[in-house]
């Protein structure tokens, strides 16, 4: 795989890392959108957590652009948090960009987060919607924050966009490997409570692509969800989501025994509730394309499907924590929302 764009300027002393499994069918875009930066991490450290497929036939017959240096290690079993930890100790640089396997990174985004980084501890990058199928795409679309909805003062970061330098990384305590989903956000906020500064820098951009089905996308917001409760994120947050729905089973019940116009009542919590989900599929509708219309009507379907499988997911969460007190009170606990 060649490079398909010129790059003029020397590859910069940072490295890239990510850790991946079973990435045969996005690593390809990825990498190709990687050799497309208008400045190139002078290396890239992979580790793989034990991929079946051809994840790393792929890697390992890649030729990577001039002056850029490919490291790639096995892990088999290794989790996300371990994963990257292990490919940050084996990094060469001190400054470290982070993003996942199956995206697409925007081709200045490695420029734009090395330039938040000149400025702060930590460059948080930020991510949109990846055209895909029509399913993935809505629930791309549905999830993913807008940036009208960002206040750059409270903004945690995701690891799919993402700078800082191993000095924040250990003040942070690194990854937390006792997570297997949320650890991004644990790591967040203790690099945030050592004082490690952040820098919001909204235009480095990765595209991310949705669960390919409504089974799949139900069981990483379960997965979602469980993470929180096994940190102990969020809990007003989830303690809302569930006053929400009781409200409305309330208010059917009411409609149904006592009087119609409870309805009223319902239909306009249902819009209100729903009003942010039809807000982001309007704002990525270029990106949805001509389908967007059907988007609205499914939109409400992705938001129930998403809220139940976390209301199942958090409390799953919760026992986890309680049985595995020990590990989790490596945690922060209590975090506000």
């Amino acid at each position: 795989m060649s490079s398909s764009a010129a790059n003029p300027k020397a590859p910069a002393s940072a490295t890239l890392i990510m850790t991946l499994l079973n990435e045969a069918s996005g690593i390809e875009t990825f990498l190709q959108s990687l050799t497309t930066q208008t400045v190139l991490p002078s290396e890239i450290v992979i580790v793989d957590g034990g991929s079946t497929d051809s994840t790393l036939s792929i890697l390992r017959a890649w030729q990577p652009p001039s002056g850029v240096t490919l490291v790639l290690e096995e892990l088999p079993g290794a989790g996300i948090s371990q994963g990257r930890n292990r490919a940050i100790e084996l990094a060469s640089f001190e400054k470290i960009l982070v993003t996942d396997a199956g995206t697409q990174v925007n081709s200045d985004w490695v420029e734009k987060i090395l330039a938040g980084l000149e400025s702060a501890e930590v460059a948080s990058g930020f991510f949109e919607p990846l055209a895909g199928t029509f399913f993935s795409t809505l629930i791309a679309a549905v999830i993913t924050p807008t940036i009208t909805e960002i206040d750059p003062e409270k903004f945690l970061p995701s690891s799919r966009s993402i700078g800082f330098s191993t000095k924040a990384w250990r003040r942070g305590g690194k990854y937390p490997e006792w997570l297997d989903y949320c650890e991004d956000l644990i790591f967040d906020i203790a690099m945030r409570d050592a004082g490690v500064t952040f820098r919001f820098v909204p235009d480095a951009i990765v595209r991310w692509e949705g669960r390919p089905s409504f089974t799949a996308f139900a069981k990483q917001y379960y997965r979602y969800a469980r993470g929180d409760g096994k940190a102990q994120l969020w809990a007003r947050r989830h303690a809302i989501r569930y006053g929400a729905y009781l409200g409305g089973l309330a208010l059917v019940v009411l409609a149904l025994v006592a009087s119609p116009f409870w309805w009223i009542a319902l239909g306009a919590g249902f819009f209100i509730y729903m009003s942010q989900p039809f807000r982001r599929v309007l704002f990525f509708r270029n990106t949805v394309g001509a389908a967007w219309p059907g988007a609205i009507l499914l939109a409400p379907f992705v938001v129930v499907l998403g809220d139940v499988s976390k209301m199942l997911g958090y409390p799953a969460g919760l026992v986890w924590r309680r049985k595995n007190r020990l590990v989790a009170s490596a945690s922060i606990a209590n975090v506000a929302d």
